[in-house]
């Protein structure tokens, strides 16, 4: 058992029919933990569910939605057993000039990544409680240095950042631990759609490297792991990511200078436009939000 910490826990993942939350439920499962699947793609979340080589259950709930999470809290309880380890993970993203954004979208981005962060927690943290277990908000490289034409993304990752670092200082004397995954550009859909837009891809391209270099999404998701066994504080992925946190209070200055020159040029090749929600969750969550 030393050897397997994780083996015949129960783990909650949000976001979970794609991307980063799919890759990494399959890391939890390879550990022994049974997976709770949670997201609005139920074909998708069931067909996961039926892979994995643990029990899993796949449970379709917007994160969004407080009565959806309670329900999703009690089926993963009387399905799975009380949870121990919660990965918030749920986002979209869209890209585009904030002067002509869309107010509802530009809410719901934030909705879903933020307040949808801290309604997970709401959910669990009862579970986690009891089983003094371990809370993992998935933030980004956009929490420590904010990019332009990305404003409600930039904004909600921000805000989780804050919100877990203050859920961590609540809870630490109850034997909760909350960690924070760092990420920069991962190769999910979202990454794939973004690059099909001029705006994203241009954003990307001008950044310095390592930063606008896409990572492998299955490294990532095992950092993620590594981060849950260890309950760790902090994970970045790719490692060089911690080396912004010393400098994150010069990175405003440093992307203004930077946006000054390119995006006037590229305003000059091809319009601003909005891209709307990026990838197959992005397309998921706003379908189940006309529902």
């Amino acid at each position: 058992m030393s050897g397997r910490p994780l083996s015949g826990r129960t783990a909650v993942v949000t976001g979970a029919a794609r991307g980063i939350g799919a890759a990494l439920a399959r890391e939890l499962a390879g550990r022994g933990m049974r997976v709770a699947l949670l997201g609005h793609e139920g074909e998708r979340l069931r067909q996961l569910a039926d892979e994995l080589p643990v029990p899993a259950l796949a449970h379709e709930a917007d994160v969004t939605d407080d009565a959806a999470l309670a329900r999703a809290a009690d089926a993963v309880r009387t399905g799975l057993g009380t949870p121990s380890v919660v990965v918030a993970n749920a986002a979209v993203a869209d890209a585009g000039p904030f002067a002509d954004s869309d107010p509802a979208q530009w809410r719901r981005i934030v909705d879903v990544n933020l307040t949808g962060s801290a309604n997970t927690a709401r959910a669990f943290l009862p579970d986690l409680t009891a089983t003094k277990g371990y809370h993992l908000q998935i933030a980004s490289l956009a929490a420590i240095g904010a990019a332009p034409m990305m404003s409600a993304y930039c904004a909600s990752k921000a805000g989780v950042e804050a919100f877990a670092h203050s859920l961590r200082a609540e809870v630490a004397h109850l034997g909760v631990a909350v960690g924070l995954g760092y990420l920069t550009w991962i190769g999910t859909d979202l990454i794939e759609d973004a690059d099909r837009h001029t705006v994203m891809r241009e954003l990307r391209g001008h950044m310095p490297w390592p930063v606008r270099d896409v990572y492998a999404v299955d490294r990532a998701a095992s950092r993620l792991a590594l981060a849950v066994e260890r309950r760790s504080t902090a994970v970045y992925h790719p490692r060089w990511l911690r080396l912004a946190q010393p400098v994150r209070a010069a990175l405003p200055a440093v992307v203004t200078r930077a946006s000054r020159h390119y995006l006037p040029r590229l305003e000059a090749r091809a319009s601003l436009t909005h891209t709307g929600l990026l990838g197959g969750g992005g397309a998921a969550d706003a379908e189940a939000a006309t529902r």
